[in-house]
């Protein structure tokens, strides 16, 4: 490999320790989930209900500060948002371990959820990584976000065994003051933050991206795909110790053995649907598997063998969706719009989780556990039939190439890059002197390409 075609030290290091900073964030959020149900009994006002709250109560504000921050950090810079928010996790998690009362707990999941850094996050990656290999950097922070979630599962009910919930969430406190030490120290600075149309929210492509319907239907599954989740860390905790025997102490090895085992599951049904370009069929397919698992986990509460064994089919259909939708949104998002449809995409996740737990604490409160996987099965299902209209998504990839500044002025230089065979869409941003591009790779004539964008 050519030395140019590397990541040079400055940009691994970027890619490497802003994963890191995302994984230690989403790791303290996450953490709680497996716990907070089964825990909540040395609370005062512990009710289902508010249990629920308590569950999603951070995706309330993180929805409503997500896009917001990240358009702040274009104008203050990145560093300051990301250790802004990262403070402001750091003092949630101080306030909901000193909390005695489930109102307490709320109170802190709703400041934890405040520090919505993502946005400002993979700005900073694009300010840090070239084009060639932003990608890749994008990439890894998916990993480390995957990976932070499956720690989560494991060590939230190992923690909380030995400190009690007041220790899980101590320690969400200390994952967020190493991530401001990363970022202070160990993330390099930005020669400028410069607004990136595949990183943050342009605001010419916002109104464009909320009218799309097939991004519009991917909104609706995000949010419904977290809600079924927070929904059932209502229910599956209560499930595995009340309805199981499993002390909850020991409910750390059903989660490590289903997302294992789950991961394992899901890796051939994504390379299917990338090689064999069937993203439709396979992620119709997880969504029908998330709705009729819901019953086979009611029916199941009584045996731990067959309840562990829905979990793990539970964990194949959401970490196949989890996985698979950002790709999705990226083939569907139109060119130079990715960064902005990601942001709404976001916002609607974190709106799912919040209404998600509301609603598993409130219909556990009134039809137990069998009503919350009721309820989870109509969700699912209500995706389905949406789902099953959306088209078969384009199977592009998204570029974006600098321009020579004397091509600005070409009128028909748009033209002439869509007679590129494999070019499906360009757009042409004078502010940033660079084009955006969606491209078939199996048909891309790159030579060519370069040719028009890039003449001697």
């Amino acid at each position: 490999m050519h030395q140019a075609d590397r990541m040079t030290s400055a940009e691994q290091r970027a890619a490497s320790s802003l994963a890191a900073v995302f994984a230690f964030r989403m790791l303290g959020l996450f953490m709680v989930l497996p716990v907070l149900a089964t825990y909540s009994d040395s609370l005062s006002g512990a009710t289902p209900l508010l249990i629920g709250v308590a569950i999603g109560a951070y995706g309330l504000t993180q929805a409503f500060l997500q896009i917001p921050f990240g358009m702040l950090s274009d104008r203050i810079g990145r560093k300051p948002v990301i250790i802004g928010g990262l403070i402001l996790f750091a003092l949630g998690g101080l306030l909901a371990a000193q909390a005695d009362s489930m109102a307490g707990v709320i109170a802190g999941r709703i400041l934890q959820g405040a520090g919505a850094i993502a946005a400002a996050v993979m700005a900073l990656v694009a300010d840090l990584t070239r084009e060639q290999h932003r990608t890749k950097a994008m990439a890894l922070i998916g990993m480390s976000i995957g990976l932070s979630f499956a720690v989560a599962m494991v060590a939230g009910p190992v923690i909380a065994g030995m400190a009690g919930l007041q220790g899980v969430f101590l320690v969400t406190t200390l994952l967020a003051l190493i991530g401001i030490v990363l970022v202070l120290w160990v993330v390099p600075n930005p020669t400028m933050a410069l607004p990136h149309r595949e990183a943050g929210v342009a605001k010419g492509a916002f109104m464009a991206s909320l009218h799309n319907a097939d991004l519009l239907r991917l909104n609706y599954g995000i949010a419904v795909l977290h809600a079924i989740l927070m929904a059932s860390f209502v229910a599956i905790p209560l499930a595995l110790q009340e309805q199981a025997g499993l002390p909850r102490e020991e409910h750390w090895w059903v989660y490590l053995a289903a997302l294992l085992l789950s991961f394992f599951a899901m890796v051939p049904f994504i390379i299917y649907a990338e090689r064999q370009r069937q993203v439709k069929r396979v992620v119709l397919g997880a969504i029908l598997l998330l709705a009729l698992v819901q019953p086979v986990l009611w029916l199941s509460t009584s045996s731990l063998p067959w309840l562990v064994a829905a979990i793990v089919l539970f964990f194949v259909g959401f970490n196949l969706l989890e996985a698979t939708m950002p790709s999705l949104l990226s083939k569907i998002a139109p060119a130079g719009a990715k960064g902005t449809a990601m942001g709404i995409y976001s916002t609607s996740q974190f709106a799912g989780a919040a209404l998600g737990g509301v609603l598993g604490g409130a219909v556990f409160g009134v039809w137990g556990l069998g009503g919350v996987f009721l309820c989870c099965m109509l969700l699912a299902l209500s995706w389905w039939v949406i789902g099953v209209t959306m088209g078969e998504p384009p199977y592009v990839t998204s570029y974006r190439m600098p321009l020579a500044a004397h091509l600005l002025g070409d009128q028909a230089l748009p033209q002439r890059i869509l007679a590129v065979p494999g070019v499906v869409e360009a757009v042409v941003v004078a502010e940033e002197v660079a084009v955006y591009l969606k491209v078939d790779s199996q048909v891309l004539d790159a030579q060519a390409l370069d040719r028009v964008v890039n003449p001697a």
